[in-house]
C-alpha cells in the first residue's frame, strides 16, 4: 500500500536521505524516502566518517553500530603510503605501529575504530531509520511535483505504476544531479568539475600476503599502467582503486597496482566519477528543501563531503519536526539555508584549497604548517565541527572564528557553536545531556536555572531540561565561558542559541524570550502559551 499523505518526503535514498529519515523518525515525524536505484549501492563511494557526525549517530543510539560497521584500525594505522606499486610501498616500521589516537580528543567524546564505507554505513542507517517507522520505497523515481502554501503534491513513478503523495514538506537528497533542484530552477556557483574523469573500481581480493596486517587509509601508486590509489574498505580483502587509466580490464588494473600478475581479484563495481565543486544558490523554496549533494557538492579530500550533507540533514531534522508539532513557527525553517549554506561553502573552499597539494591535508612539519598558511587552509577539524552559526535561530551570535588551527578555541561557548564537550564523572558528556531537545546548562551554582527552565517550558508548551554540570576535571563553566551561575541555552542539534554568562535579573523571562526568538514565536503566541 502506498500513503496518500506523508508529513515528510525524502527524495533520495543514499546515506545523507537515510540520515535525514533516520533523524526525522528520532523525532517523532513519519517519512516516506523513494529511491530510484533497485537497492542500498554497494558502492562505498566515502569512507571518512567524522567525529561531528558519529555525535550525531551516538545522540540517536546507533554509534556502536556504526563502529562495528567501521574497518577496525584500532591497534594502529599509516595514514597514507605510496610507492610503484602496493608490494614496493615502504611498510617499514608498522609492523608495530603506534596505538591509534583520537585526533578530537579532548574536543568530543566520539571517534570510529577506523574508516567506515558508505556501503556500510547505509546498511545501519536504514535498517535503523525503517526500525523506527520510516517507509524506504526503492525503484521509485520522483518524477514531479507542484506545492502550495500547505505541502507538496508529488507524483511517483512506482513498481506499481504512478502514484500521487501529499506531502507537509519535500526534502530533496537526490545527488549532485538533483531533479528536485532542477525543478525548482535552483541555480549554482561554482568551478563545476575539475580534472579528468575517474574510475572507481570496487574489488575483492585477499591483500594481507602483502599488507601482512599493516592497515592504512590509502596507497597511492605510480607504476605505469596503474596510477592510482587503494583505498581500505576492511584492511583484509575489500578494496578500491582510484585510476585515470583505461578502466576496460578493470582486474589488470587492479593486479598492476598491487604488484601481483596473479592475484585472484573479483571486480564487484566500477563507477566514472569527476571531480565536481558547486553550491545551491539557495538551500530552500517554500516547503521544498535540499540537503547533501542536492545542495552542494565537493573533492574527495578531507570527507568534507559526506559529512557536510550528514550535518545538513540533522540540522533540518528537529526544526522540520518543531513546526510540524506546532513548538515553532514556519520561521524557523529560514535558519535553515542562513546557517547550513554559509558551512558548505566553507567546506567546499577548503577542498578547493587543499586539491593542488594533498600535503595541505595530510602532511606535518613547519614546512607544511607554512604552506597551510600560505594558502588558506583552516584545520580539517574545524571544517567538521567548528563552525558557527548566524541566524534568527541563534541569540546574539559571533560568527567570526578565533582561531583557524586549534578547533578547542572555537568551541568555547559562543552562541552558534557546538556546546562543548566535557567530560563527566560517569563516563558521559555534556554532549550526552541535550538529549535531542532544548536544554538548560548551567554552572554548578545556576540553582535558579531549574526553575526558570521550568516556568519558560511552561510558558512556551516545551520540555525544556535544566542541568547543573558537575565535573570531575573542573573545566566546565570556564569551557563554556560562564560563571558557576552563568547557563547555556542549548539546542536540540546541539548548538548554543542563548548564553548568560550570569544570571539576568529575571532568569525565567530572559529565557522565555530567547526560545521565542529561536523558535521564531510572535511575542503574542508566546504571551497565550
Amino acid at each position: 500500500m502506498w500513503p496518500e499523505h506523508v508529513p515528510v518526503l525524502v527524495a533520495g535514498g543514499g546515506t545523507v536521505g537515510l540520515s535525514a529519515a533516520l533523524f526525522l523518525a528520532h523525532h517523532g515525524v513519519d517519512t516516506l524516502v523513494v529511491e530510484r536505484q533497485a537497492g542500498p549501492s554497494p558502492h562505498p563511494r566515502a569512507t571518512g566518517v567524522g567525529a561531528r557526525t558519529v555525535e550525531f549517530f551516538r545522540e540517536v543510539g546507533i554509534e556502536a553500530q556504526v563502529d562495528a560497521a567501521a574497518a577496525d584500525m584500532s591497534t594502529g594505522m599509516l595514514g597514507k603510503v605510496s610507492g610503484a606499486t602496493l608490494a614496493t610501498a615502504d611498510l617499514r616500521g608498522a609492523t608495530a605501529p603506534p596505538p591509534f589516537e583520537n585526533p578530537m580528543i579532548g574536543v568530543s567524546p566520539c571517534s570510529l575504530r577506523g574508516t567506515c564505507p558508505q556501503h556500510r554505513l547505509d546498511t545501519v542507517l536504514l535498517a535503523e531509520a525503517t526500525r523506527r517507522g520510516a517507509d524506504v520505497r526503492y525503484s521509485t523515481r520522483l518524477t514531479g511535483f507542484s506545492q502550495d502554501a500547505d505541502g507538496v503534491t508529488a507524483t511517483l513513478e512506482t513498481p506499481d505504476g504512478p502514484h500521487v503523495v501529499r506531502a507537509d514538506y519535500l526534502v530533496g537528497a537526490d545527488g549532485g544531479r538533483s531533479t528536485v533542484r532542477g525543478a525548482l530552477g535552483i541555480g549554482t556557483t561554482g568551478p563545476g568539475e575539475l580534472g579528468r574523469t575517474m574510475t572507481n573500481i570496487l574489488f575483492r581480493a585477499d591483500l594481507t600476503p602483502i599488507t601482512r596486517g599493516v592497515r592504512f587509509v590509502s596507497c597511492n601508486t605510480s607504476a605505469p599502467g596503474a596510477r592510482g590509489m587503494l583505498v581500505t574498505i576492511d584492511g583484509a580483502t575489500e578494496w578500491c582503486f582510484h585510476t585515470e587509466d583505461d578502466p576496460t580490464d578493470a582486474a589488470a588494473l587492479v593486479r598492476a597496482a598491487v604488484g601481483a600478475p596473479d592475484l585472484d581479484v573479483e571486480v564487484v563495481s566500477a563507477l566514472p566519477w569527476r571531480v565536481t565543486v558547486r553550491l545551491a544558490d539557495r538551500f530552500a523554496d517554500g516547503r521544498v528543501l535540499l540537503v547533501g549533494d542536492a545542495a552542494h557538492t565537493t573533492a574527495a579530500i578531507g570527507a568534507f563531503g559526506l559529512n557536510t550533507g550528514v550535518a545538513d540533514a540533522h540540522n533540518l531534522a528537529w526544526k522540520l519536526a518543531a513546526v510540524l508539532a506546532g513548538r515553532a513557527g514556519p520561521g524557523l525553517l529560514a535558519s535553515y539555508d542562513a546557517e547550513r549554506r554559509p558551512v558548505a561553502a566553507m567546506a567546499l573552499d577548503q577542498a578547493v584549497r587543499r586539491l593542488p597539494d594533498p600535503r595541505l591535508h595530510w602532511g606535518s612539519g613547519p614546512e607544511v604548517e607554512a604552506m597551510r598558511r600560505e594558502a588558506g587552509i583552516i584545520a580539517a577539524p574545524i571544517v567538521h565541527l567548528g563552525y558557527r552559526y548566524d541566524s534568527a535561530a541563534v541569540v546574539g551570535p559571533s560568527p567570526e572564528l578565533p582561531s583557524t588551527t586549534d578547533v578547542a578555541l572555537v568551541l568555547d561557548g559562543t552562541p552558534g557553536s557546538r556546546v562543548p564537550h566535557v567530560p563527566l564523572g560517569d563516563g558521559g558528556s555534556t554532549l550526552d545531556l541535550v538529549g535531542s531537545r532544548f536544554a538548560v546548562l548551567a554552572g554548578p551554582e545556576g540553582t535558579p536555572w531549574s526553575a526558570a527552565a521550568e516556568a519558560a517550558g511552561q510558558r512556551l508548551g516545551l520540555d525544556l531540561v535544566a542541568h547543573r554540570v558537575r565535573d570531575p576535571d573542573g573545566r566546565w563553566p570556564a569551557a563554556a565561558g560562564i560563571a558557576p551561575d552563568g547557563a547555556l541555552l542549548v539546542r536540540p542539534d546541539g548548538v548554543v542559541a542563548w548564553r548568560a554568562a550570569t544570571p539576568p535579573p529575571d532568569p525565567a523571562t530572559a529565557l522565555t524570550a530567547a526560545l521565542a526568538q529561536v523558535l521564531a514565536r510572535p511575542a503574542e503566541l508566546s504571551a497565550r502559551q
